[in-house]
């Protein structure tokens, strides 16, 4: 099974571990320049808070981490998209297709121990390809650090790093699968495979907020929980009196003459004002010491998810033949 299950799918493996090199190269690359930047031209302390460090890590960002991140920033939904739609797709689809999967089943081999042999073997590989690439952009995101802060909760990081791309991966590849089995056509199950993901990503991603209940911090500076790697909710105003209020009172802080109340300075201007006077903001938000909580907890929901229509594959590709 392993000899042909290779003969099979080395388009995919070739293809797949073509990219994944590739890919690892681009951030070797990115790192190395990055971190010869720094060694050159980065005064002492820099990259880092500092105002004297804006024009470096100005630069570090422009130049050496936003290019290479809009490309990884993607994977979410394209890697996903790509595993289910070339690898899980096409895996019984195109069995059924060309009548391949009637040859298997007069071998040696059973109809249940082949299904559970391709999805078992292929689906290892997606998850092995997924922490590769998770191990390689985790060693590439400290270099950053300095110059554009703690992105440990920050959705585009969270879910290429860790091992929720590997449950992604891993879901997107099975729910493939399950659709081959049900439209036994390749071009057919893509397409739903695809138009799945696009539903299930947002749904995923906007549920995160609600895996654990989020810390409240009262504070004069919100922004700082967010710079360490936390994830903001939602804030609020605490009044002088210590009610907490979504909407300002009409006539607090108004904004100086000749500034437009639309404006970031005039926003500035008002919180300045704010905290003059006594307030303070009520900031919900979920620390970076959750990102492993997070990492599980998403992990379980798609592993579920994966298990759930694993069992469907089997199980409709049974009930035909019988």
């Amino acid at each position: 099974m392993l000899w042909l299950t290779w003969r099979q799918h080395r388009t995919q493996i070739l293809v797949t571990g073509g990219l994944l090199l590739a890919l690892g190269l681009l951030l070797l690359v990115s790192g190395l320049r990055a971190t010869a930047y720094i060694s050159e031209h980065a005064p002492s302390g820099c990259p880092g808070p500092a105002a004297a460090c804006s024009g470096v890590n100005s630069t570090i960002y422009d130049d050496y981490y936003h290019p290479v991140f809009m490309v990884f920033g993607l994977l979410p939904l394209v890697g996903s998209a790509l595993v289910g739609t070339f690898w899980g797709a096409p895996l019984l689809a195109a069995e059924f297709e060309r009548g391949t999967n009637a040859l298997a089943w007069t071998q040696s081999v059973s109809p249940r121990r082949w299904l559970l042999a391709k999805l078992g073997l292929l689906g290892g590989m997606v998850v092995v390809a997924a922490l590769v690439l998770s191990a390689m952009i985790s060693a590439w995101l400290p270099v950053f650090h300095g110059a554009v802060g703690d992105k440990t909760l920050e959705p585009g990081t969270f879910t290429i790093t860790g091992v929720v791309p590997a449950a992604w991966w891993l879901f997107a590849f099975v729910l493939g699968a399950a659709a081959g089995t049900l439209f036994r056509r390749t071009l057919a199950a893509m397409a739903v495979t695809v138009a799945l993901i696009a539903l299930t990503i947002p749904v995923v991603f906007f549920s995160r907020d609600s895996y654990a209940e989020p810390v409240r911090t009262v504070t004069t500076g919100w922004t700082a929980l967010y710079d360490r790697g936390g994830s903001l909710v939602r804030d609020a105003w605490v009044t002088p009196a210590g009610q907490e209020v979504v909407t300002l009172p009409d006539g607090v802080c108004p904004p100086p003459p000749g500034v437009d109340a639309r404006s970031e300075r005039a926003q500035l201007l008002k919180d300045g004002c704010l905290i003059g006077e006594g307030y303070r903001k009520a900031v919900y938000h979920h620390p970076p010491e959750r990102f492993w909580r997070f990492q599980w907890t998403e992990t379980g929901i798609l592993l579920t998810g994966a298990l759930a229509l694993g069992g469907l594959a089997v199980t409709r590709t049974l009930r035909r033949r019988n």
